[in-house]
């Protein structure tokens, strides 16, 4: 079993089809793969895809929307899941558990009610303050890197913890980053970010990064994009990704780690061409997509980790996760 910790999947959903007029998106175009990789849930975010940000709240609405639409449609195949009891039975009924995330909340401005609001309206069960963008309540890895969480952004904080959602840090700056560190009242994640000792990004976490997420009870989840893996191109490979599992497991300890592989085949052209450098996930090099997600267990179990710790890297560490953050 895998459950990918960081898809955005309900981005594909309302860029690429909902707001063409298409139902019932998910088992049309995604489901063989998931279950081809023996991917069993994920992570879904809402976030605000270039060029849509650039109005967060009518983007955010509109995802809330295919959110709902998508939900009727899929009952049958996909387990929405809002309290840890749902993941067994979900398992048991043969469907896809899916986790509601935010990556950035550039849409609820300074308003952290609405926090309130994505939790009991939406469903939504973890978070991260931004996504790329400085907002309202942090700053992400690109801006400035004296610019630590607003006091807004504090009050944010505990109020996602507070709720019992699980708190993200991946693309925040290393301020941000630290500053909730220092507001940690329990398991923090990274879902989708490598080690920075193994590829030199910003992107990714240093030592002193994984060591505190360790000692929260968190976890890092390893991601598939290109430039988060290495800095050669000829590197960046699903080899190369289990050395970094590798390194993270030497440093931190197997339990701290999953999977948010972020697979880039959900975006469109658009959104992609906001990011910095060639960050496509590694097509014909071994993780592309859900359906090659288990390759990357594959790789490990050749280098000799057991079967109790690809357990625990494929889905069980993010399941400790929600089960001590949920209320």
């Amino acid at each position: 079993m895998i459950f990918d910790g960081h898809g955005d999947v309900w981005t594909d959903v309302t860029c690429k089809h909902v707001d063409k007029g298409e139902h019932d998106v998910f088992r049309k175009y995604h489901l063989d793969k998931f279950r081809k990789g023996n991917v069993t849930g994920g992570i879904f975010v809402i976030w605000m895809d270039p060029p849509y940000d650039q109005d967060p709240v009518k983007r955010s609405r509109q995802i809330v929307q295919s959110i709902r639409q998508e939900q009727e449609e899929s009952r049958d195949i996909v387990n929405y899941v809002t309290k840890f009891s749902d993941f067994e039975e979900g398992t048991k009924a043969g469907k896809i558990n899916v986790v509601t995330g935010m990556e950035g909340m550039a849409q609820i401005g300074e308003d952290i009610d609405l926090i309130d609001y994505f939790y009991h309206e939406v469903g939504v069960r973890h978070a991260m303050m931004t996504w790329n963008e400085t907002n309202a309540l942090a700053t992400g890895w690109p801006g400035d890197v004296n610019r630590g969480l607003t006091e807004t952004g504090r009050r944010a904080c505990r109020r996602i913890q507070d709720l019992g959602m699980v708190m993200d840090v991946s693309h925040l700056n290393d301020k941000c980053f630290w500053d909730v560190i220092h507001l940690a009242q329990g398991p923090i994640i990274a879902s989708h970010s490598n080690s920075r000792t193994v590829c030199p990004h910003m992107r990714n976490l240093s030592d002193d990064m994984l060591r505190a997420i360790a000692e929260t009870g968190g976890l890092a989840g390893m991601n598939s994009m290109r430039e988060f893996i290495a800095e050669a191109h000829d590197d960046q490979t699903v080899e190369r990704l289990a050395d970094h599992v590798c390194y993270i497991a030497d440093l931190i300890g197997v339990e701290h780690i999953g999977l948010g592989f972020d697979f880039d085949d959900y975006l469109e052209s658009d959104a992609l061409s906001a990011f910095s450098g060639n960050i496509d996930s590694p097509s014909g090099l071994g993780i592309a997509n859900e359906a090659e997600a288990s390759n990357l267990l594959d790789v490990l179990r050749q280098r000799g980790f057991h079967q109790d710790e690809l357990d625990a890297i494929g889905y069980k560490n993010f399941y400790r996760v929600f089960k001590q953050v949920w209320k």
